[in-house]
């Protein structure tokens, strides 16, 4: 049986998954309330301050994803518990893949449809300093096209990845309190995984 300390992902990687989780959630939450709000005339000039605040914190997602990305190669993960199916594991690994893709995918597509806006509006990252357009979409003539593709690319994986965290939660309640193994309390701070069933 493995110990009750390699049961539980380091802080690290604790911190990062709880933070980027609660950043994914307000994005979400933001870009489901601003593309409404900005059309309507007593809501617009909030919904354009919500969305550089977006555009920002989309790119510290960016930057999270790549660190996340490094300490989980360099930091291998706690082993699945015993109990687990074949095709548990399995949908934990694709689970896991879809959502380090669409982290990456999602600010990328808000990038470049940004930097493709006829606009061509700058994004000041939480008003400290400016994040560059992408030159080659930026120093097209008619961007409408490309800007269209990208904000649709954008909208469509940030649907999937709401569907997906939903899908998320429920599979880790499932386990915490059906299953009752350690999937969950693994990257919960200061739960003790010891009296837990592992298999």
């Amino acid at each position: 049986m493995t110990s009750p300390r390699t049961q539980h992902y380091s802080a690290v990687a604790m911190t990062l998954h709880w933070a980027m989780a609660a950043a994914i959630i307000a994005l979400l939450a933001a870009g489901l309330w601003m593309t409404d709000a900005i059309r309507q005339p007593e809501t617009k000039n909030v919904a354009f301050r919500v969305y550089q605040w977006h555009k920002s914190l989309g790119l510290i997602v960016l930057v999270l994803t790549f660190m996340r990305i490094g300490w989980r190669l360099a930091n291998p993960p706690p082993p699945l518990p015993d109990g687990m199916t074949g095709f548990e594991r399995l949908a934990a690994h694709v689970t896991h893949v879809a959502f380090y893709a669409l982290m990456l995918a999602i600010p990328l597509a808000g990038w470049a449809m940004v930097s493709a806006s006829p606009f061509g509006l700058p994004t000041i990252v939480f008003g400290l300093f400016e994040w560059p357009h992408i030159p080659m979409l930026a120093g097209l003539e008619d961007k409408k096209p490309y800007e269209a593709i990208f904000k649709s690319a954008h909208e469509f994986m940030a649907w999937g990845l709401l569907a997906l965290l939903v899908l998320h939660v429920a599979a880790a309640l499932k386990h915490h309190f059906i299953n009752r193994d350690t999937v969950l309390a693994r990257m919960l701070p200061g739960v003790r995984t010891r009296n837990r069933k592992i298999g």
